[in-house]
């Protein structure tokens, strides 16, 4: 009895979860998940009103906690946000509760929005494309108080430059508005950021749909299931704002003024139009697949077809072959002095009479 041989298949390296730095600690325990290295945190201060603006930035907590922010509106830019204690002094200092502090530095954490008596806490993810044309999404808190609105995002790249702009050049209506509609110019500024993130979806299902049709390999297949996780993974991110928003503009909370729940009915427009956008492409990135699966069948289709095709064109010469390949003696048409020419002559009008057949009903 033959001895079983062991397979020996390479172990996959377990991937570690961030979810274990959570266990067994306390609820708003301040503990950063995410995949960025540790950095020092920095602040990026913009105090404004109608007359003038104020731009500082700051790496150190005291010097922040003595700036001047009287009769201003402050945006407060917090760039980094592995730095733990820097986070935890910063929030006790505004009076975050705690458990606002551990969704601040949990990346893995979805949209949401929480009011609070003093301040409202939103979680959104902002969307924009890198230089290889990719999609990449950061985690970023926003808390609304009185006269001050703290960002805080993981790196300093972000979507907020046209906003910048537009204070320290007295663009727009921003300069002679409250808090909240720095809050709403902000949340602004990210969903129309996201209109770039499908746009880029979109480009890159036309690419893979010319693929498909012109020349369906097996990397265009992988390409197509690269698209249709991408797709889930941005609606999981993208799909809750409209509820976040349809939840700012219902809610009763002083710190958003009648006048800014307007400017956030056109956010919520262009949430609802990405929301239905973003199914459409998830629809289509399936029926790729789809598409993909028959092309390569209707191309199996064809090669079965020609080879059938010789297969019958070449039977029927087989068996003249084959019959008169036999070594009997007694066979008649082996004497006859044209035999040879007369079987040629044969299995030449079978292959023309074959050849016409098919052309006749097309399946040449």
């Amino acid at each position: 009895m033959p001895a079983h041989r062991k397979l020996n298949f390479p172990k996959r390296k377990k991937k570690k979860s961030r979810q274990q730095n959570k266990l067994g600690k306390a609820p708003g325990t301040i503990s950063y998940m995410g995949d960025k290295e540790r950095s020092d945190s920095i602040i990026f201060s913009t105090s404004y009103n109608e007359n003038g603006f104020e731009t500082s930035k700051f790496d150190n907590l005291e010097q922040f906690f003595k700036e001047e922010r009287a009769d201003k509106i402050s945006w407060v830019n917090v760039v980094g946000i592995t730095d733990e204690p820097f986070i935890e002094k910063l929030g006790k200092h505004f009076n975050l509760n705690p458990l606002v502090l551990e969704d601040i530095v949990n990346t893995e954490q979805r949209p949401k929005i929480d009011e609070y008596e003093d301040y409202i806490f939103g979680i959104f993810r902002m969307l924009y494309i890198s230089e290889e044309e990719e999609i990449i999404g950061e985690h970023i808190a926003i808390v609304l108080h009185e006269n001050t609105v703290l960002v805080f995002q993981e790196v300093k790249a972000d979507v907020f430059n046209g906003l910048r702009d537009r204070i320290t050049g007295k663009l727009g209506r921003i300069r002679t508005r409250g808090a909240d509609y720095l809050f709403f110019a902000l949340l602004d500024a990210i969903v129309d950021n996201y209109f770039l993130a499908i746009e880029n979806l979109n480009n890159r299902i036309e690419n893979l749909e010319e693929e498909v049709y012109q020349n369906p390999e097996p990397i265009v297949a992988q390409n197509i299931q690269q698209l249709k996780k991408e797709i889930l993974k941005i609606r999981r991110w993208i799909y809750p704002v409209k509820e976040l928003i349809s939840r700012l503009i219902e809610s009763e909370n002083p710190k958003i003024t009648k006048d800014t729940k307007l400017f956030l009915r056109d956010v919520l427009d262009h949430a609802i139009e990405i929301n239905e956008s973003l199914q459409i492409y998830r629809e289509m990135s399936m029926s790729l697949m789809e598409m993909y699966m028959s092309n390569m069948s209707n191309k199996m289709n064809e090669v079965m077809k020609v080879l059938t095709i010789m297969a019958s064109i070449f039977i029927p010469l087989t068996f003249i072959a084959g019959i008169y390949g036999m070594n009997f003696d007694h066979m008649p048409e082996l004497h006859y002095k044209y035999g040879y020419y007369v079987v040629w002559a044969v299995m030449i009008i079978l292959f023309v009479g074959m050849m016409f057949y098919f052309k006749k009903k097309k399946w040449l």
